[in-house]
């Protein structure tokens, strides 16, 4: 037991020391002898064309990840991609979680104002999408009173807001589209090149670009925090970039035009990313989707545990003790363990703490978050189970001579396990299904990965419903093995 504990804690602070983002970014691959500074970049990695993950190699790949490249190689950057949400994606860059946005951040005064924001990369106009065959929807007069489907930090969802629209918050342009198609949201507004880019990509024709967003033409720009010195040079790179036609052809290659200048012609994706059927949607994103559940959802469930297990063990022998103060200790972890949601937890750990100077990688924060919930929630079963032990077997315990810890360890805590093993099962599969939260704290398990692979293809069903198998054999497979464990505990019990 001892060295288990030992091992467990190595490996606690293995994680701790980990470098911010290590293993949820994708790091670009350099030798140890490269010493140009490393800049993580924020990006969704669900909006196409944008910010995307290959559908055959899972890579992240996109026009903005394409330029963020060739601005960090004219500039002597090392790159480390971070991938969240787009409405955690500047709470992230205040945290200095990441240091530069490169997602298609539209310019506007607000955000010039508390940001760095660098010069122009990208022009286009926003769109008003509907269901098609819609009536009564064509301009922004239109839209006041109905529901428009957006990412609430957007511009988009705030020209939608000035419009009257009532805005239903969404995490990207494919889960908006959804909506409008399912007849949730009434209209969405989003970038010409974007909805261009799903009618392409699905080869569905079940919305339709009913007109202009306005006449004014949208400006895209990287976000950096104000006063950092990477702001000017990345304007010096993207000046460099205009220069000899490097962001020219990265535009030609995704739109068959130069979209960097703000005359640009007609956009055509056509000969972008192909239509798939669900099946090939499946048998792409199958494996990718078991690796993370491999890979991270199954190791974290372990780890989280093993370190909440601990953190149940001591809060539950605290609140049996005769010691007022570790008592209360354990009270008041408890109940606010219990009382708050994990969601929120993780949003304190990953974003809130840094505000403070205390900083964990995501994987940290995630398995910190993660095993002090389990430890609030399981605390109460190991107390309930330890007092299930009748009293006559601590006073058996003392009788022969056994110490406070021999007959916790020989005595009371094997026949406690015997009770606290189902309840504790429970607490560990909704410990492996809570892991679908991690994507807040930029941690790409199995749902997040789904969510890449469902916005490139808007092919939710089939998708989710892998996932959903996933999760539930590995859930039998926890239930199996609590079933042997019982069994196993049991022999030992007088009939």
């Amino acid at each position: 037991m001892r060295h288990a504990v030992r091992l467990l804690v190595l490996a606690f602070v293995g994680l701790v020391v980990l470098p911010a983002g290590s293993a949820a970014a994708t790091t670009t691959h350099v030798s140890q002898a490269d010493d140009r500074p490393v800049v993580r970049v924020g990006t969704e990695g669900v909006y196409p064309p944008f910010s995307f993950h290959d559908a055959k190699t899972d890579k992240l790949t996109g026009f903005d990840i394409e330029v963020i490249k060739a601005v960090a190689k004219k500039a002597g950057w090392r790159l480390e991609f971070v991938e969240t949400t787009f409405d955690a994606i500047f709470t992230a860059l205040e945290a200095r979680r990441i240091d530069v946005i490169a997602n298609q951040v539209t310019f506007n005064p607000e955000r010039d104002a508390k940001y760095g924001l660098g010069t122009t990369y990208t022009y286009s106009r926003g769109v008003i999408v509907v269901k098609k065959g819609t009536k009564g929807i064509k301009t922004l007069k239109d839209i006041k009173g109905k529901t428009a489907a957006e990412s609430i930090t957007t511009s988009w969802a705030d020209v939608a807001r000035k419009a009257g629209a009532k805005i239903q918050a969404v995490e990207g342009f494919s889960q908006a589209a959804a909506l409008v198609v399912q007849g949730r949201a009434d209209l969405l507004i989003n970038d010409n090149i974007a909805a261009l880019d799903y009618l392409n990509t699905t080869g569905k024709d079940d919305i339709e670009i009913v007109g202009n967003a306005g006449d004014e033409v949208s400006e895209q720009v990287l976000a950096f925090r104000k006063g950092d010195p990477r702001l000017e040079e990345s304007n010096k790179a993207l000046a460099e970039l205009k220069a000899d036609g490097t962001l020219a052809k990265i535009s030609e290659k995704y739109f068959k035009t130069d979209v960097t200048v703000e005359n640009a012609g007609d956009v055509d994706v056509s000969g972008g990313r192909a239509a798939r059927s669900d099946t090939e949607v499946i048998q792409d994103a199958a494996w990718p989707m078991l690796k993370k559940a491999l890979l991270v959802t199954i190791p974290i469930t372990i780890i989280s545990f093993a370190f909440g297990l601990i953190l149940a063990v001591a809060a539950a022998l605290a609140r049996i003790s005769g010691s007022r103060v570790l008592s209360a200790i354990a009270k008041a972890y408890i109940s606010i363990i219990r009382g708050t949601p994990l969601l929120v937890q993780l949003f304190i750990i990953f974003l809130g703490l840094p505000e403070v100077g205390i900083k964990f990688s995501p994987w940290t924060s995630a398995i910190l978050a993660l095993s002090l919930n389990v430890g609030g929630y399981a605390a109460e079963v190991v107390r309930s189970a330890i007092l299930s032990v009748p009293k006559g077997q601590f006073e058996a315990a003392s009788t022969v001579g056994m110490g406070y810890w021999q007959t916790y360890r020989r005595i009371i805590f094997p026949q406690a396990a015997r009770t606290a093993v189902p309840p504790l099962s429970n607490t560990l599969i909704s410990l492996l299904k809570d892991t679908s939260l991690l994507a807040v704290v930029t941690v790409t398990e199995l749902t997040r990965q789904a969510q890449f692979a469902a916005a490139n293809s808007s092919a939710y069903l089939p998708l989710y419903c892998v996932a959903a198998l996933y999760y539930w054999v590995m859930c039998v497979g926890l239930s199996s093995v609590q079933g042997r464990l019982e069994t196993r505990l049991n022999r030992f019990v007088a009939r």
